[in-house]
């Protein structure tokens, strides 16, 4: 798009927005800044102001209460690859090829919402964990943005006279995990409740404590880019996002359609837009950021994207909530023989999460009898809670979280999401919810088609032929 034309949009755009959105400290009529901070497996939920008794995140706290607290947003696939291409194009995770799976490639012909701020006028950083893990290929750099050391040295790059939009991807509260973390911010095992899809011993609420502390660093991590952000004088003209990718390392979670491999935390800053102590309960997707952040900047949104701006949300123009989302999985760890995936795709509604998975015959969580870098059912993160449920197999208090982890799944699940929160119970068998099973399948059809999912025209494996690349 020529400057001039690239320009003017821009300029139109920001006028049509500017009574809604602050200007610069100092009264530039300038699009606002981007801080996007996401943590690496970060489940809903835990975060002192959802009401989680043992970690404390008072950085996320208080955005929250500064700004808008989300109670249904949702990634678009529980592996971080696949998640972190959908946050950055707004297109779904099967409709990047090889980019669907984890350690892979996001082919270059697919657009990143940085790289069109980037093309307007913006300054784009990253720092810490962008797109991947997986390879750049055709890319000259990670499709998040150019690495800087820290968001310090990146805020000093900034002109005065500029945007920016800056990635910040911590690995926080990916494992492994480090023990001495826990005892330096004193976090005791006795407060922590474990959820019902984990047995509540002593060797699990320790590795949910370390779980924890990672996410009180994160949140101490975010603290000090506010902190510098404020310094700045960019405050008050900045848009800040704090998420995560997927859900918590854990069995029947990461790498898991379930809510607790999708469900994610969110808060959103954005001062004179966002009212302070908004609380969003409609369903929200992570393909929604692309298109929000290119309409705040004045540019149009492409049509490729599959998300919705938020900034109707933001700022109560729009009242308009979702019937339901969709979320999907293809490959994520090197699990099973002929390195094949477990594709499956969900749709979640308010009241009811529906999974299709696509080969029934594969398990879920890896083969039982291939040892890779996570060991045997390698789709489950390596740590203590997966050897307790491996070794335990066999003792009556153990077996039944071990089954719910890693047996073979139906090809249909349903959960009533109302009354079993944390999916444990699949009554896509019940007649009194056929018609609501198949009024769910009907609509992820549809979407699937919609979308152009491969998976909607045929029985096909195409992701399975796309290379494993990096680790082994």
């Amino acid at each position: 798009m020529p400057p001039t034309r690239r320009a003017f949009l821009r300029a139109a755009a920001a006028s049509a927005i500017a009574p809604v959105f602050a200007h610069g400290a100092v009264g530039q009529k300038t699009p606002p800044n981007i801080l996007f901070c996401i943590a690496d497996d970060w489940s809903f939920g835990h975060a002192s102001i959802y009401g989680d008794k043992t970690v404390q995140t008072p950085v996320f706290d208080r955005l929250a209460r500064e700004g808008a607290l989300f109670t249904h947003s949702f990634c678009v696939a529980p592996t971080c690859t696949a998640s972190r291409g959908g946050i950055l194009t707004g297109q779904p995770p099967h409709r990047l090829e090889e980019g669907a799976n984890l350690w892979s490639t996001l082919p270059a012909k697919f657009a990143t919402y940085p790289d069109l701020l980037e093309s307007a006028g913006d300054v784009i950083g990253l720092t810490g964990k962008g797109w991947g893990p997986g390879a750049l290929g055709q890319r000259k750099r990670n499709p998040a943005g150019p690495a800087f050391r820290n968001f310090d040295a990146f805020v000093k790059s900034v002109p005065d006279d500029k945007s920016f939009c800056y990635w910040f991807g911590s690995q926080d509260p990916h494992r492994p995990y480090e023990r001495q973390l826990t005892v330096r911010m004193g976090l005791k095992r006795e407060s922590v409740a474990a959820p019902p899809f984990l047995p509540d011993t002593p060797e699990v609420r320790d590795d949910l404590l370390d779980y924890y502390a990672e996410v009180q660093r994160y949140d101490e991590n975010v603290g000090r880019m506010l902190d510098t952000l404020a310094a700045s004088g960019r405050a008050e003209n900045t848009i800040v996002v704090v998420t995560s990718d997927n859900g918590l390392p854990f069995p029947h979670a990461k790498a898991n359609l379930y809510d607790a491999g999708t469900r994610m935390p969110l808060a959103i800053r954005f001062p004179g837009v966002v009212k302070p102590g908004s609380v969003v309960h409609s369903l929200v997707s992570h393909l929604d950021f692309a298109p929000t952040f290119l309409e705040l900047a004045g540019l149009k949104i492409p049509g490729e994207m599959a998300g919705r701006s938020l900034l109707g949300t933001l700022t109560g123009a729009d009242s308009r909530t979702r019937e339901w989302i969709f979320v999907e999985r293809e490959r994520h760890a090197r699990a099973r023989a002929e390195n094949v995936g477990y594709p499956c795709r969900a749709i979640r509604s308010e009241q009811y999460l529906y999974i299709r998975n696509f080969h029934a015959e594969r398990w879920p969580a890896g083969d039982p009898d291939l040892s890779f870098s996570q060991g045997t059912f390698s789709d489950i993160d390596a740590g203590p809670t997966k050897k307790l449920l491996l070794d335990g197999r066999d003792d009556p208090r153990i077996a039944p979280f071990f089954h719910l982890a890693c047996d073979k799944r139906p090809a249909e699940e349903l959960y009533d999401v109302a009354s079993d929160p944390y999916q444990m119970r699949n009554v896509a068998g019940e007649a009194k919810l056929a018609a609501v099973r198949q009024q769910l399948w009907g609509e992820l059809r549809k979407w699937m088609a919609d979308t152009a999912d491969p998976r909607a025209a045929s029985d096909t494996d195409v992701f399975d032929a796309y290379p494993y690349v990096g680790a082994r």
